[in-house]
């Protein structure tokens, strides 16, 4: 294990995290964001975090948001909720469509890394020929195989994707 590795399941291992996730799509794009998780190993998901207790999903979706794009957003529909179980690390994450209301899109941090120890190393939108570019252990497994943005905006349920390390 790297030592960003450890630092990653130190902060957010051994314990069940509730995450949001918002889906951003402009002109027949989705706005994603690539993380780094270990030396030569990559990660891209939509923009999203850790639930903050008392607040709302949708309030702490606005400022996931907010610190990672630098966009303001306002929350639509529920998509689907999945599960990452590979121990240590456990979260529950929702997603939701999303709408930019204002803001400049730019590349942002998150408050609960030390500065010099930040994980986004890009953001963009993505046509979907360019996501399915990237092979699938460097992005969410929600976006295995998607043939179509509009694929996303009818996803129903909850998925798992046999991720899960324990039977």
């Amino acid at each position: 294990m790297t030592k960003l590795e450890k630092e990653l399941v130190d902060k957010f291992g051994g314990r069940l995290r509730t995450r949001v996730n918002g889906v951003l799509i402009r002109e027949n794009a989705i706005l994603m964001i690539k993380h780094k998780m270990a030396e030569n190993r990559y990660f891209w998901n939509v923009p999203g975090g850790g639930m903050k207790y008392g607040t709302s999903v949708e309030e702490n979706l606005i400022r996931e948001f907010k610190e990672e794009t630098g966009l303001d957003i306002k929350v639509h529909n529920f998509i689907c909720a999945h599960e990452f179980l590979e121990p240590p690390l456990h979260a529950i994450e929702l997603f939701f469509m999303v709408e930019q209301v204002g803001g400049i899109l730019q590349k942002g941090s998150d408050p609960e890394l030390d500065k010099g120890k930040q994980l986004i190393t890009e953001i963009g939108y993505l046509k979907l020929e360019n996501l399915n570019l990237i092979e699938n252990k460097e992005k969410h497994p929600v976006f295995w195989g998607i043939k179509s943005l509009n694929d996303v905006r009818k996803w129903n349920g909850y998925f798992n994707f046999e991720n899960n390390s324990i039977k």
